[in-house]
């Protein structure tokens, strides 16, 4: 089975402002990717990076629901901690985000797959070509045939 990594700005795409078109298929496609995952197509892997970045959503209905998903179908991966703090501030020292150097270096720890719709985030992880494959929401369901 085929492991992903969801971002936090991916599993928040479906609260985002629905009125553009490119938020409208994101949002598609992150309910293929769930049911997909709820079909047991992929695990997905969450980490205490998850649960902080949505810790901090104010709003309410948003933050349950989060956590409600992450914590019904996310898996939390093992991993070599040493190693994945030295990544994560490897990519922070590169000018990633703290949490996306967490998220990141996580990722290339623990899954095949990093998935975000965040643009300057896929733009710098591939640039740098990380140990995991990068894609965002769209061209994972491309890629995996999601329908």
């Amino acid at each position: 089975m085929k492991k992903i990594y969801l971002d936090v700005c991916t599993l928040c795409r479906p609260y985002d402002d629905q009125n553009a078109m490119r938020i409208r298929f994101e949002t598609d496609a992150f309910y293929l990717i769930l049911e997909a995952i709820k079909n047991s197509k992929y695990q997905m892997i969450v980490s205490q990076v998850h649960f902080r970045e949505i810790k901090d959503i104010k709003d309410l209905e948003e933050h349950h629901e989060l956590l409600s998903v992450i914590e019904s179908f996310g898996h939390t991966a093992k991993f070599d901690i040493k190693k994945t703090r030295e990544r994560a501030e490897e990519l922070y020292s590169l000018k990633f985000g703290v949490a996306d150097a967490a998220h990141l270096a996580i990722a290339e720890n623990t899954a095949d797959y990093f998935i975000t719709c965040d643009d300057k985030l896929l733009r710098k992880s591939r640039k740098l070509k990380p140990k995991i494959k990068t894609l965002n929401l769209i061209e994972f369901c491309i890629e995996e045939d999601l329908r």
